[in-house]
């Protein structure tokens, strides 16, 4: 299938790579030529632009930063809208707003173009294995065509509805969840060294009594030995609670723990935290708060 990708990030990279891996013909594009050059290595096409990379697409899949991000890539001069083809389908994987989710949607049904949100769970190293959870929505037909695009890149699938914008409120509050997991291991390891136990003794004896968790005991391994490499930071965490935050004052509702959360994440960017590991960075932010004088 001939396969347009925009943003070749710590995320995309590898899913483009496995694309090309499964036998798709993949043209790339990304703001940074150098990630683009790495893939036309492995085979894939390079594009100047995003519509050059989507012109002749099948399907068009997205794994960029944030609204803005697609605000160039998708709306702006030379993007993939006015670009892609009538009848192709645009398959979104970046963590976005419900509001550009629901934009994106009304676009492409005035354009005779399908379109899926498809975000992802998992770290980098997750997205190399092709052991993503993708969350999926939008029209029958249309999630059907996507599927196996999807397969080569993920442990799991889960439908959520026929509105892609559903498909980004659930990774808004999956990511959400994390964020409130990552501030309370912080702040029970915190409680833990202060009375005199080992962290990693209290994630390991608590997770083996409570939760059962691969999940929890990954984090607390990220947070106690903080890996060579960066995963999401704590700037991007930032970021998607505060879509979590809109999404949810768009229908009358209030979030405290977010609220709470936002105030951390505020903290973190004052003193220098934004470009740290989320996990690590949320565990230094729970390191300083706990500290009482």
């Amino acid at each position: 299938m001939k396969i347009g990708f925009l943003g070749l990030g710590n995320m995309g990279a590898p899913m483009a790579q496995l694309l090309l891996a499964a036998g798709h013909k993949v043209t790339v594009w990304n703001r940074t030529r150098a990630r683009a050059e790495a893939l036309a290595a492995a085979g894939a096409e390079m594009a100047a632009t995003p519509a050059e990379a989507v012109g002749e697409a099948e399907v068009a899949m997205t794994m960029l930063f944030d609204d803005e991000a697609h605000e160039q890539a998708i709306f702006g001069p030379a993007g993939l809208l006015d670009a892609l083809p009538a009848g192709a389908l645009h398959v979104a994987h970046s963590t976005i707003s419900v509001a550009l989710s629901e934009r994106l949607t009304a676009e492409h049904v005035r354009r005779g173009q399908q379109f899926v949100a498809a975000p992802v769970f998992g770290r980098p190293n997750v997205a190399a294995a092709g052991r993503l959870w993708i969350v999926v929505a939008g029209p029958d037909d249309a999630l059907e065509r996507a599927r196996p695009l999807l397969e080569p890149l993920s442990r799991g699938i889960t439908m959520v509805g026929k509105e892609p914008r559903q498909a980004h409120a659930v990774k808004l509050g999956g990511n959400f969840l994390i964020s409130a997991m990552i501030h309370s291991l912080g702040e029970s390891f915190v409680y833990a060294e202060r009375q005199g136990i080992d962290p990693e003794v209290f994630s390991e004896t608590v997770n083996s009594a409570l939760f059962q968790s691969p999940f929890y005991a990954a984090y607390s391994n990220v947070m106690l030995h903080p890996p060579e490499q960066v995963g999401a930071t704590v700037d991007l965490g930032a970021k998607d609670l505060r879509l979590l935050r809109e999404a949810a004052a768009s229908r009358n509702t209030r979030l405290s723990l977010a609220d709470n959360l936002a105030d951390v994440f505020a903290e973190a960017k004052q003193i220098g935290l934004a470009d740290e590991d989320w996990a690590v960075g949320q565990y230094r932010m729970a390191q300083r708060r706990g500290l009482l004088t």
